[in-house]
């Protein structure tokens, strides 16, 4: 029987390498609620573990009522004097004794799995199945194979391992569960006193116990049940040891509040009544829950099979040369898919900035951030066919409404919601005080995107009438309240923020030594207006599609647009990041905020309006021709999404290149930023982990072979020569639209499959020219019925073949 392909998995030819954060450099598993990291050592193995639940150190003190300084801001900043109003709102929260802190994910432990090794191993490997999410590390020992695998349990909610021996050696070895190692991870904020306390870890009969205190004192820990097929158990001094085996399983099941005297005799019992479940029927139970998600698209670029199976640190020796291989944009894509559907789930919180996998007592980026990073997280949900896994941050969000309705209220005197750019599953209240998050309206519109684009890419009218149309009012009340006119006629967003980045007047100070290291407060983001026109858009158009509102009240809604300034162009032909002459563009700067009408919204196309089309390109250029220096990991990868909007394909993989060169690591983890000194990215000590790229990653290959709003489909809008023959699909297009495409480049070919999901449509559809029968047919327009493929055959040179 032939081998699987290759193309959905991992192979490493080392054990987790990083020094004092192997956690880095471990293959993950998941099932969106419990995380475990293998870092594959054959003596000494370590799988550290996690749960979506399991934050500390944060607080959720009362928010105080600053909004009465707003006026003196926008006072100073309408006088030109902006570093004078860039603190006035965190001062006045410091004043007010408002000192709070945001909380970061807790290391739930370390499954410890020692075996006894009675020679130097050999013929090593490490491989991740993302069809399966199962882990293997392998060797030899001699003239004995062991193999141990784990995977995390979707059906079952269990963390479970199996180890077996294959020759004429036994498994002999301890098995024990305790803290995260704190050799293993930065010092956290406060030293060891910052740790988990009262941890303890035992075995007794086939169990074995662990538990520790968080600050709030309640306990968390877990329970392993362990068995042997031949040999035998025997308590040890902090677990179970095993002698004389041919195989042992484990399945690991973790509590995360509460007491330890009362969790761990649930969690054994729930054990007991799974008594019967071996390894491999949990295996078939998870696969039938995880499989169907992860290949419900699959992307195939023709990669040889023989790269397919090359080592990751052999794929990435290959792009330090220049190009990505295809099999690694292969991997890269099923991974940043893998990684979404093993930390993202219905019902839970969203995957923040390091998924389910930070190994930090104190996380650093470790919260839900929103001014980019959770939204790039999730843009290839839709598009790959998974709206499911966007549920999470649906009910995360809405969850914390008070609080958002609190921090409107108390900062800046308005109705509706403001949320913070960081957030934690402690408090949505703003807990981070520095002024370019307070001075930052725009994370509820551009989360309001989200749920607008889930009703265009499913057709449910319940969801869009029920949940996205409520927020998308709270969050456009907010708006009402906050801009006020100008003598022009349009509103003035002030103070604002364009995230994180320093005008281009200021950055010249900043560098001959002016007084502030940052000065991000200004007026008239260009970001702000593009969020807000999109959000009553959205907002006017939700209502008259669920029917049943009143037409005075969509039309004083609609009455809003006209008075959102127009979009600015400056000296070099690229669109403005503020709308305001007191601050200048900078270029040198890793996000891309004011490109936001164009990606990863929808207002600006090509077709729409040429000229401001070409504006928004120019910018984007702008950023990595003069600014490459100040790029990130996840930057490069929005560069890429951004390159394949405007239908630059090469220039959309060149910016992958660059990422796999500067900010991959060997288990194909994406960080923040180069830290050996190649001149690609900010300059920081260390790199921090940030899974944003890897799903960025993901979302851009997509971008690359599908854009569509209602009514209408691109195909392949943005196809780099690089990739001749493919197929992928069935995508999802806004309309409810799903699209499955094989194309050959050379044979100029293009065969789509197009099926309507919620309804009838009517859908026009663009092609490239070189699959065109002529310069003025590449458009066509065609019928669908729900439920019924069409498929559509382009062929340079003749006609369009519906069937």
């Amino acid at each position: 029987m032939n081998e699987p392909s290759g193309r959905n998995r991992l192979y490493l030819n080392y054990p987790a390498s990083i020094w004092s954060a192997r956690w880095k450099d471990a293959l993950p598993a998941g099932n969106g609620s419990i995380g475990a990291a293998v870092y594959g050592g054959s003596y000494e193995e370590t799988v550290m573990l996690t749960h979506e639940d399991l934050w500390w150190q944060g607080t959720h003190d009362p928010l105080p009522d600053v909004s009465g300084s707003l006026p003196e801001v926008r006072r100073l900043l309408a006088a030109g004097r902006a570093p004078e109003a860039d603190r006035v709102l965190p001062d006045a929260l410091k004043a007010a004794g408002y000192d709070p802190r945001v909380a970061c994910p807790l290391p739930l432990g370390d499954l410890k799995l020692i075996t006894k090794a009675a020679h130097a191993f050999k013929n090593y490997s490490r491989v991740l199945d993302m069809e399966t999410g199962v882990v293997t590390v392998a060797w030899e020992d001699g003239e004995t194979r062991i193999a141990r695998e784990l995977f995390v349990s979707r059906a079952d909610d269990a963390v479970v391992c199996r180890m077996m021996a294959f020759g004429p050696a036994q498994l002999d070895g301890l098995v024990w569960v305790g803290l995260h190692d704190v050799a293993d991870a930065r010092m956290p904020f406060g030293g060891p006193s910052a740790l988990p306390t009262d941890d303890e870890s035992r075995g007794d009969g086939e169990l074995v116990y662990y538990a520790a205190r968080k600050d709030d004192g309640s306990d968390f820990g877990a329970v392993a049940r362990v068995r042997t097929v031949g040999g035998w158990l025997a308590p040890r001094e902090k677990g179970l040891g095993f002698e004389g085996a041919s195989c042992v399983e484990i399945v690991l099941k973790v509590f995360i509040d509460g007491d330890r005297h009362e969790a761990w005799p649930r969690l054994a019992a729930e054990l007991g009544a799974a008594a019967e479940l071996d390894y491999s029927v949990l295996l078939d139970r998870h696969v039938a829950l995880h499989g169907p998600l992860f290949n419900r698209m699959n992307l195939d670029l023709h990669a040889d099979e023989a790269e397919r199976r090359l080592s990751n640190e052999e794929l990435l020796l290959r792009a330090y040369r220049g190009e990505a291989p295809v099999a690694m944009l292969e991997k890269m894509w099923a991974y940043g898919r893998y990684l979404l559907v093993s930390s993202s789930r219905a019902g839970g919180n969203p995957s923040p900035l390091m998924g389910l996998w930070s190994g930090e007592y104190t996380g650093f980026w470790a919260f839900n951030m929103i001014n980019e990073n959770l939204q790039m997280n999730y843009w290839q949900a839709l598009s790959g066919n998974m709206p499911e896994t966007l549920l999470a941050v649906f009910d995360y969000f809405e969850r914390m409404m008070d609080d958002f309705r609190d921090n409107a209220s108390k900062l800046y005197g308005c109705r509706g919601i403001y949320i913070p750019a960081p957030t934690s599953p402690q408090s949505g209240l703003i807990q981070i005080i520095f002024p370019h998050i307070v001075h930052w309206t725009g994370g509820a519109g551009w989360i309001a995107q989200h749920y607008y684009d889930y009703y265009l890419h499913t057709g449910d009218i319940d969801f869009l009438r029920d949940r996205a149309l409520p927020f998308l009012r709270e969050t456009a009340m907010f708006y009402r309240d906050f801009f006020t006119v100008g003598e022009d006629g349009y509103y003035v967003s002030s103070p604002s923020n364009s995230p994180e980045n320093t005008p281009g007047n200021y950055w010249t100070k900043l560098a001959t030594g002016y007084e502030e290291t940052t000065m991000e407060t200004t007026v008239n983001a260009t970001m702000d207006f593009a969020i807000a026109k999109e959000v009553v858009t959205h907002l006017v158009e939700g209502m008259r599609l669920a029917g049943g509102f009143d037409e005075a009240d969509i039309a004083d809604w609609a009455a809003m647009l006209p008075r959102i300034p127009p979009y600015q162009i400056n000296e070099d032909g690229a669109v403005r990041e503020w709308m305001h002459p007191d601050f200048d563009d900078n270029y040198q700067h890793r996000h891309q905020s004011h490109i936001y009408p164009l990606f990863p919204g929808t207002e600006v196309t090509r077709d729409g309006d040429p000229a401001l089309f070409e504006a928004f390109v120019t910018a984007i250029r702008k950023r990595l021709v003069i600014g490459l220096k100040q790029q990130s990991g996840w930057s490069l990868a929005h560069m890429a999404n951004s390159y394949a909007r405007t239908g630059e394909g090469d220039l959309a993989l060149e910016s992958l290149d660059i990422l796999a060169r500067s900010c991959v690591l060997n288990n194909f983890f994406t960080v923040h930023n180069d830290w050996r000194g190649m001149g690609i990215g900010v300059d920081l000590a260390w790199a921090p982990f940030q899974i944003d790229a890897n799903m960025g990653w993901t979302a851009a290959l997509q971008e690359m072979l599908l854009f569509g709003v209602p009514g209408k489909l691109s195909l392949l809008p943005a196809l780099p020569a690089r990739l001749p023959r493919g197929s992928a699909g069935p995508l999802l297009a806004r309309g409810a639209i799903e699209v499955t495409l094989r194309w050959d480049t050379a044979a100029g070919e293009l065969y789509a499959v197009l099926t309507a999901q919620a309804g009838d449509a009517d859908v026009e559809v663009t092609v490239p020219r070189q699959f065109a029968l002529a310069e003025d047919r590449v458009r066509t327009r065609h019928a669908l019925k729900r439920g019924v493929p069409l498929a559509l055959t382009f062929k340079a040179g003749a006609c369009v073949l519906e069937v």
